[in-house]
């Protein structure tokens, strides 16, 4: 099953806290808001989503 990170940036106060726990640098800031900067890399752990006290980004199943 794959998996999608969502983010709302109108949610997002960029704290950066889901952008240090990310352990694979996918996260970035950019004008006080999260962007997914190298999706490539992501691992779909969810240490972002488990994280973020404003519920601004998360981890998505992607049935097919």
């Amino acid at each position: 099953m794959k998996k999608n990170l969502i983010i709302k940036p109108e949610w997002c106060k960029g704290c950066k806290i889901c952008v240090e726990f990310c352990p694979k640098n996918v996260l970035d800031i950019k004008e006080d808001k999260i962007y997914i900067a190298d999706i490539e890399k992501c691992i779909a752990c969810g240490l972002c989503e488990l994280r973020c006290p404003d519920f601004a980004i998360y981890v998505e199943n992607e049935e097919k």
